[in-house]
């Protein structure tokens, strides 16, 4: 077995600088970085933290990655759910779970995030709200040494796994719902972040619609923020029949602006978030089950942690009508 002594002779330093490298201390140069990271990969050294959990008959620590955004109160709740959906499931399974968040591991290069989890005893992930940006996390995916379930993130090899709702129909049926309901001809789409998974599917869905239902389509980046809905809606809306936007944060900040400017415009959103009630008006939208979909993320994870194959798993949603009673009942 590989040595913490083996991987310094072959890096050319001390055994206190290989300890140092693995467990992230400042004050390292790159070049050592390097050098140490080099010859861990080349000597295939696993931490002896990490190699007990191996050799144990349980399935080692799982590390729940997510995307905080202190933006809003909305984006918190759904990462509350998320986290909730998480632990529950893990707890019952009896799995070991720490909470990371992106910011965590901001200009960490591959092998120092490897590192990172590997020094904490992680063997699996689940990570949410992965966008194309994420270089480091692509990367992450692609190396296959940890066991990974992603959520809204649409990739799928051996050792990882994508759950999520079918976006594109999801945004197609809500969106032909408010349009056939209010004989709509005009469309101003507010999407959402430009790299998003999501982003790309729901805009599949609203483009399929416009197209078979003979309609004009405005699409403008929202980037689901509430504020930059409400001033696209300003500048938009009076010359479209609808206003359908790919989340519910965007749909609160179109129709406050539609209020202001008394002008009435359906609105529909996404997600089926608390918040949505207290917008002043009833309003379409998609409701995810995120609870249950962090849930099932930890069932896959455990299923490929035990050695099955990643796979893409499609859960069901609801069209619903979200009203102010319904969400102080």
């Amino acid at each position: 077995m590989v040595s913490i002594k083996d991987v310094a002779k072959h890096a050319g330093v001390a055994i206190s600088t290989v300890s140092k490298v693995l467990n992230n201390y400042p004050n390292v140069s790159e070049e050592t970085k390097k050098k140490v990271n080099a010859a861990v990969a080349e000597l295939n050294f696993v931490p002896n933290s990490v190699a007990a959990a191996l050799s144990s008959k349980q399935s080692g620590r799982v590390a729940l990655l997510i995307n905080l955004s202190t933006a809003a109160q909305a984006v918190d709740e759904i990462n509350m759910q998320y986290m909730a959906g998480t632990i529950g499931q893990a707890v019952d399974m009896n799995l070991d779970v720490i909470t990371v968040f992106y910011s965590m591991l901001k200009n960490k290069s591959i092998e120092e995030v490897i590192r990172y989890f590997q020094s904490q005893s992680i063997t699996g992930l689940i990570i949410f709200g992965m966008s194309k940006e994420d270089k480091v996390l692509h990367k992450l995916i692609e190396r296959q040494i940890f066991k990974i379930v992603l959520v809204d993130a649409p990739i799928v090899n051996m050792s990882t796994s994508s759950v999520w709702i079918d976006q594109t129909q999801a945004q197609y049926d809500v969106a032909k719902k408010t349009v056939l309901e209010n004989k709509c001809k005009s469309i101003l789409y507010l999407a959402g972040k430009k790299n998003g998974y999501v982003t790309q599917e729901r805009l599949s869905g609203i483009k399929r619609l416009a197209e078979e239902e003979k309609l004009s389509l405005l699409i403008r980046n929202g980037e689901f923020s509430e504020l930059q809905a409400r001033n696209l809606t300003f500048k938009y809306a009076r010359k479209k029949d609808v206003v359908v936007c790919a989340s519910d944060l965007m749909a609160i900040g179109a129709m406050k602006a539609l209020i202001d400017m008394d002008i009435f415009r359906p609105v529909c959103g996404f997600d089926g978030i608390t918040l949505m009630g207290y917008a002043g008006k009833q309003m379409n939208t998609v409701r995810q089950d995120f609870k249950r979909i962090a849930s099932e993320a930890v069932k896959e994870l455990k299923r490929l942690l035990d050695g099955g194959d990643g796979r893409q798993i499609v859960l069901d949603y609801e069209l619903v009508r979200i009203k102010y009673m319904d969400i102080i009942g």
